[in-house]
């Protein structure tokens, strides 16, 4: 479990395909990783594989992870999000996150705002029925509060965020541009209420 705070920005340093499967080899500025810890990279929770004390640590991606995420695009010195797993004594400062991903959004706009950033991205029908206003959001994992949903004839939605100048620094935004595909995890709660609400008895 994560809850959408970043802590590091990591960079790759190798990303290998071998027989559908990504190995992939991240500087992640952790010093004190654990074997089989749980990060989640750009939202995707993957396991480390093999680590040292200067910080590069060592994932693998499943050909189902690639098919459903964007990590399968990660190319040498692309700078990703990363967060470890949070503990129960840790303050919740985002919202629960999973790491599991439900789907992709497009940027759509990337407008400069006296210091901050105005975003907007496309979501598909089958994630828009999950946002609201003022509602949370995980994009490449990192956890966001929805200012504007704009549902489209389609059924797809066309979402507005606002991102402080501290998140834009400290995240893979600054690097984002318009057409671009981002992970989304969508808020948990609305899947489970989704779920007791359409179940038949």
């Amino acid at each position: 479990m994560f809850s959408g705070i970043v802590e590091h920005i990591g960079s790759v340093r190798r990303a290998f395909l071998d027989a559908g499967n990504l190995s992939l080899d991240l500087d992640t500025g952790f010093v004190d990783l654990a074997l089989g810890e749980s990060v989640a990279i750009n939202g995707v929770c993957l396991t480390v594989v093999t680590f040292n004390d200067s910080g590069l640590a060592n994932f693998f991606a499943s050909a189902e992870t690639l098919a459903r995420t964007n990590i399968g695009a990660l190319r040498c010195d692309q700078i990703v999000n990363l967060e470890r797993a949070v503990s129960l004594s840790t303050r919740l400062s985002g919202h629960m996150v999973q790491g599991h991903v439900d789907g992709f959004a497009q940027m759509a706009a990337i407008d400069a705002d006296a210091g901050a950033y105005k975003i907007k991205l496309s979501l598909p029908p089958t994630l828009a029925r999950y946002c609201v206003e003022k509602g949370s959001i995980a994009l490449d994992g990192i956890s966001l509060t929805l200012n504007s949903v704009e549902d489209q004839p389609d059924g797809s939605a066309l979402i507005g965020l606002t991102i402080i100048p501290h998140t834009w620094a400290h995240t893979n935004l600054q690097s984002r541009k318009v057409g671009d595909v981002l992970n989304v995890e969508v808020d948990i709660i609305a899947k489970y209420v989704e779920r007791l609400c359409t179940t038949s008895h």
